[in-house]
C-alpha cells in the first residue's frame, strides 16, 4: 500500500465526522429558518381560521409549526454535543432528527396548501408561507445521516425531590398537550396537532427520552399514580364553558368501556363483537329506575343503587349470553356476540307497546333522564370548587374519573392474579392451559361477566350524561363512538393486554370523528386507512407488552452463527438443510 493511499484512508473518518457535522448544522439552521417564518405572515385575509395574517407573533397552525422548529433546533443541538442538551437523546438523535424533520415539514405544507385550497389559490399565499415552506424542508438531510443508534448509558443519579419533580412536570406538560388538542376549535388546527403530537412522540420514544421517564416512574409508582390522577382532575380547571369539557366526558365513557372490553379480547382472547350492549344494558337499566316521567316503572333510585342495579344486570346478562356460547372458539364465538349485539338493539326497539310490552319507549328511546344527586350534590348545577366554576359536565367529568379509575384497579389487580394468569394461558392456547388443568369454560365465563359488568357500570353514568338513551346509540358500526368495531379498534390500535394502550386508542378514536366534521363520509375511509398501516407498521399497538413485541417482531435471539458452531455442528447443519 503507498503513502498516499495510508493518507487517504486515515483521512477518511475525519472526513465523514466533518460530513455528519454539516449535516447537522443544516438541520439546526433550517430549524432557525422554520421557527422565524413563524413571525412572518403566510396569507393577507382573515377568511383563513387562526390569525395567520400578522407580522411580528404566530398564530393558529404557525404554532405548531414554530413548536416542531423548537424541537427540530433542540435535537439538532443535542447530536452537536451542546452541553446541557444531551439528555434529550439517551439512544441516539438521527431517527428522532428524522422524525422531528417529517413533522415539522408536515405540519407546515399542510398549513400553506390548506391556505391555496380553501381561498382558492396560491395567490392568497404571502411570502412567509413560501419562505415556511423551503424551510420546513431544509432539515429533511437528516435522512442523509447515519444511523447514531446506541444503548443507552446510565443517567446520572439526581436528587429524589428533582427526579419527584421530573414526573410532576412531565405530567403536567402531558396536561397542557392533551388539554390543547381538546380544546382545538377548528379542524384545520386539530389536524396539524395530530401531525405535530404525533411525529414529535414518535421522536421522543426513538431517542429513548421515554424509556428512561418511565424507569423513573417504575422507581416512585405510588406518586406517579397520585401526579397522573391529579392532572387528569385538573382538566374542567382549564376549561371555562361545558363546550369541550363535554369531549372529555364521552372519552372517559369510551375509554372505561374500552377497558373492560380489554380483559375480554386483550387478557382472555375471546373475540366480541357485540360488547357495546353491555353498555345499553347499564344505560338502559339506570334510565328505567332513574325517576323519568318516560319509564315504565314508576321508582327513583339513589346514584350508588342505580350503579349497582345497571352492573348488576349486565353481570346478569353476560351469564345468560356467555354460559351457552362460550364453549365456541374463534369465528364462531364472533358470531354468536355480533348477533347478541344486533338483538338488543331491535329488542329494546320493539319494547314500544306494539311490537311488545311497554318497557323502553322503543326507537323513541327513554328522554328527560334526570341528573344525579349524590349526598346532596347536584350534578346539573355549576358548583365553585376553588375559585373555579364547574359547569355540569365538569361534574361528570370527574365522576366518570373515579369510575374509570375503579375500572383500572380492578383491571390491575385481576390481570396480575391467579385468574388474570389463567385467562392468559387460556388467550395463548386454551388446549395448552386445559391440560394443564385450568377450567376453560369457567375462566372465560368469568372474563366475559366481568367485562359486562365493568361496561355497565359506564352505562349507568352515560345515561345520566345524555340524558337521554336510543337504541341507535348501541350499534355494530357507525360513524359516531361508541360503538362495537371502535370499542374493538381501541383496543387492538392501543395495544391489547395493557392498561395505558386502550385509553389512548379511546381518546384518538373518539377524538378524531368529533373534531375532523369535514370529512362526513369519508372518516371510516381514513380510519381504515390508519388500521391498515398501524397493522402493517406496529402490529401490537401504540402501547404494546413485552409479549406482543416478542410476537409480533422478529429478534432473531435463537440465531446463531455458523462461526460460533463447531465444525461438525456446522456440517450438520448443512446437511440438514
Amino acid at each position: 500500500m503507498t503513502t498516499d493511499t495510508l493518507k487517504t484512508t486515515d483521512a477518511t473518518p475525519a472526513d465523514d465526522t466533518s460530513r455528519v457535522t454539516m449535516l447537522r448544522r443544516t438541520i439546526a439552521a433550517g430549524g432557525l429558518a422554520t421557527i422565524a417564518s413563524t413571525f412572518l405572515a403566510w396569507t393577507y385575509t382573515d377568511a383563513f381560521p387562526g390569525d395567520l395574517t400578522v407580522y411580528g407573533y404566530p398564530g393558529g397552525l404557525q404554532v405548531l409549526t414554530l413548536v416542531a422548529g423548537l424541537l427540530t433546533v433542540a435535537y439538532a443541538l443535542a447530536a452537536l454535543d451542546v452541553r446541557g442538551l444531551r439528555w434529550l437523546a439517551p439512544t441516539g438523535t438521527t431517527k428522532a432528527l428524522q422524525l422531528l424533520a417529517l413533522g415539522a415539514f408536515g405540519t407546515t405544507w399542510f398549513t400553506v396548501i390548506a391556505i391555496a385550497v380553501e381561498l382558492g389559490g396560491l395567490a392568497h399565499l404571502d411570502p412567509g408561507a413560501y419562505v415556511a415552506a423551503v424551510a420546513s424542508a431544509v432539515p429533511a438531510v437528516a435522512f442523509l445521516l447515519p444511523d447514531d443508534t446506541r444503548k443507552a448509558q446510565r443517567p446520572r443519579t439526581l436528587p429524589s425531590w428533582a427526579e419527584i419533580l421530573v414526573i410532576v412536570a412531565a405530567f403536567g406538560l402531558g396536561l397542557y398537550v392533551v388539554t390543547y388538542g381538546i380544546d382545538t376549535e377548528y379542524a384545520e388546527l386539530f389536524t396539524g396537532y395530530l401531525i405535530t403530537a404525533g411525529f414529535a412522540i414518535a421522536a421522543i420514544f426513538k431517542a429513548g427520552l421515554m424509556a428512561r421517564l418511565s424507569a423513573l416512574t417504575a422507581k416512585y409508582r405510588s406518586i406517579t399514580v397520585a401526579a397522573a390522577f391529579v392532572a387528569a382532575a385538573a382538566f374542567p380547571f382549564t376549561q371555562s364553558t361545558d363546550q369541550f369539557t363535554l369531549i372529555a366526558v364521552n372519552i372517559l365513557i369510551f375509554a372505561t368501556v374500552a377497558l373492560g372490553l380489554n380483559i375480554v379480547v386483550g387478557l382472555a382472547g375471546l373475540l366480541d363483537l357485540g360488547y357495546v350492549a353491555f353498555l345499553g344494558v347499564g344505560a338502559y337499566t339506570a334510565a328505567l329506575v332513574s325517576g323519568t316521567t318516560a319509564s315504565a316503572f314508576d321508582i327513583q333510585f339513589p346514584f350508588w343503587a342505580a350503579v349497582l342495579t345497571g352492573a348488576a344486570v349486565s353481570l346478569v346478562f353476560g351469564v345468560v349470553i356467555g354460559a351457552p356460547t362460550l364453549r365456541l372458539r374463534g369465528d364462531y364465538l364472533a358470531i354468536v356476540t355480533l348477533g347478541f349485539g344486533e338483538i338488543f338493539r331491535i329488542a329494546v326497539g320493539n319494547l314500544d307497546g306494539v311490537s311488545g310490552p311497554q318497557v323502553t319507549n322503543g326507537p323513541n328511546g327513554i328522554p328527560n333522564i334526570p341528573d344525579l344527586v349524590f349526598f346532596g350534590y347536584d350534578f346539573g348545577e355549576s358548583h365553585t370548587i376553588l375559585g373555579f366554576e364547574l359547569g355540569s359536565y365538569a361534574n361528570y367529568y370527574l365522576l366518570m374519573l373515579l369510575a374509570m379509575i375503579l375500572v383500572v384497579l380492578v383491571f390491575s389487580r385481576a390481570g396480575n392474579s391467579r385468574i388474570g394468569r389463567a385467562w392468559v394461558a387460556i388467550r395463548e392456547d386454551e388446549t395448552a392451559a386445559t391440560a394443564m388443568g385450568i377450567n376453560g369454560f369457567r375462566v372465560k365465563l368469568i372474563a366475559f361477566a366481568l367485562g359486562a359488568t365493568l361496561a355497565g357500570v359506564a352505562g349507568t353514568v352515560q345515561a345520566h350524561v345524555q340524558s337521554t338513551v336510543v337504541p341507535e346509540m348501541y350499534v355494530f358500526a357507525g360513524p359516531v363512538p361508541p360503538n362495537s368495531a371502535f370499542l374493538l379498534a381501541a383496543v387492538i390500535l392501543g395495544g391489547m393486554g395493557t392498561i395505558s394502550g386502550p385509553l389512548i386508542g379511546a381518546a384518538l378514536l373518539y377524538m378524531i370523528p368529533a373534531k375532523l366534521q369535514f370529512l362526513q363520509d369519508y372518516q371510516l375511509l381514513g380510519f381504515g386507512i390508519a388500521l391498515i398501516l398501524l397493522m402493517r407498521f406496529r402490529p401490537e399497538g401504540l402501547i404494546a407488552n413485552r409479549r406482543a413485541q416478542l410476537e409480533y417482531h422478529e429478534t432473531g435471539q435463537l440465531d446463531v452463527p455458523d462461526e460460533k458452531l463447531p465444525d461438525s455442528a456446522v456440517g450438520t447443519t448443512k446437511a440438514g438443510a
